[in-house]
C-alpha cells in the first residue's frame, strides 16, 4: 500500500468507518490512481471527471458504485489531504429513484418450501422475518439471539449503530431445530469450517438457487427479501417510524418509499375520478 493510502487508511480508522466501507474506499482511490498511472496528489478536478465519465461509459458501473467512487475521492482530497475546496469539485451523479422488489406473500412461502436444507431455511427467515441486511444475517452470534426477551440483536450494523429487532416465533422454532441439528459454538450461521462468518455470496447463491426451484420470475435477492419485511408490516398497519426503526434507516424518508409498493395504501386511495363521477352522473 502506498504512503498516500496508508494516512487515507489511517484516516478512515480514526473516524470509525466500517471495514467494508474502507475496503471499498481504498479500493476506489487504487483504481483511480492506476487509471492515470500518478499519484492522486498530481491530479485534480478534471481527472476526477475524466474518471467518472470512464465508470460511467467503459465500465458501465451502477450509479451505487460511482457515487461511492466519488465519496472515496472526496474523502481522500477533503479529510485526508485537507483540501476542503475539492469538495464542491467532485461531482455526484443524480441518484435514480427506482421502486423496489417486492414479493407477494404466497412467493415467500414458496420460496421458502424451495430450501433443501434447514440452515438454508433458517437464513431465509431471519431475513424476511427480521428485515435484516444479508451482512447483518452473516454476522449473527448464537448470543444475538435473546429468547428471554424475544429480541434479535443486530450490532454494528450500518453507520455502526445497533439495534434490537424481534424475534419471530416461528423464526426461534426453526432456530432451536436448526441448532439441535448442527450445534453451531459462536456464528448462528457459520461458513466455511466453525470459526468462520458466512459469505454474502453464499447467500446470494443460495436465493437465487431457491427462487429457480420455485420458479419465481421476479429477480430475488436478500434485500428483496428485506423490502417485502417492510411493506408486509406496513401492508398489516405498522406505521411508519416502527418500520424505520426495525429496519435501521436513519431517517423515515427512506422508509416512505414502501407507501408507493404498498397494494393496501394503493387500492384503499380513491381515485379523483370517483368523487367527480359521483357529483355529477353522466348520462348512460
Amino acid at each position: 500500500m502506498t504512503p498516500l493510502r496508508t494516512r487515507m487508511l489511517e484516516e478512515l480508522l480514526r473516524r470509525n468507518y466500517s471495514e467494508c466501507t474502507i475496503d471499498c474506499y481504498i479500493r476506489h482511490v487504487a483504481e483511480f490512481a492506476k487509471y492515470f498511472g500518478r499519484c492522486p496528489t498530481q491530479l485534480g478536478p478534471e481527472e476526477i471527471k475524466q474518471f467518472q465519465l470512464h465508470l460511467i461509459q467503459d465500465r458501465k458501473v451502477g450509479w451505487q458504485t460511482v457515487s461511492q467512487a466519488m465519496a472515496a475521492l472526496r474523502f481522500l482530497y477533503v479529510k485526508t489531504l485537507g483540501q476542503a475546496f475539492m469538495a464542491e469539485k467532485i461531482p455526484y451523479p443524480k441518484r435514480p429513484r427506482h421502486l423496489p422488489t417486492v414479493l407477494s406473500q404466497d412467493e415467500v412461502r414458496r420460496l421458502l418450501d424451495a430450501t433443501r436444507f434447514l440452515k438454508h431455511r433458517a437464513i431465509l427467515m431471519a431475513l424476511y422475518g427480521a428485515g435484516l441486511r444479508v451482512s447483518e444475517v452473516c454476522a449473527l452470534t448464537i448470543a444475538d439471539i435473546d429468547s428471554e426477551r424475544m429480541m434479535v440483536h443486530i450490532r454494528n450494523a450500518k453507520g455502526q449503530k445497533d439495534r434490537d429487532v424481534m424475534l419471530s416465533p416461528a423464526l426461534l422454532e426453526t432456530l432451536r431445530e436448526y441448532w439441535k441439528q448442527t450445534k453451531p459454538k459462536h456464528w448462528l450461521f457459520p461458513g466455511y469450517g466453525p470459526d468462520k462468518a458466512l459469505t454474502t455470496k453464499a447467500v446470494f447463491l443460495m436465493i437465487r438457487h431457491a427462487a429457480a426451484r420455485a420458479k419465481i420470475t421476479k429477480t430475488v435477492s436478500p434485500h428483496v427479501l428485506r423490502h417485502s419485511f417492510a411493506t408486509h408490516l406496513l401492508e398489516a398497519g405498522t406505521d411508519i417510524r416502527t418500520i424505520q426503526l426495525l429496519l435501521g434507516h436513519a431517517g423515515v424518508r427512506s422508509t416512505v418509499i414502501y407507501l408507493h409498493v404498498s397494494q393496501r395504501h394503493i387500492q384503499n386511495t380513491a381515485s379523483p375520478l370517483d368523487a367527480l363521477v359521483a357529483a355529477n352522473p353522466t348520462k348512460p
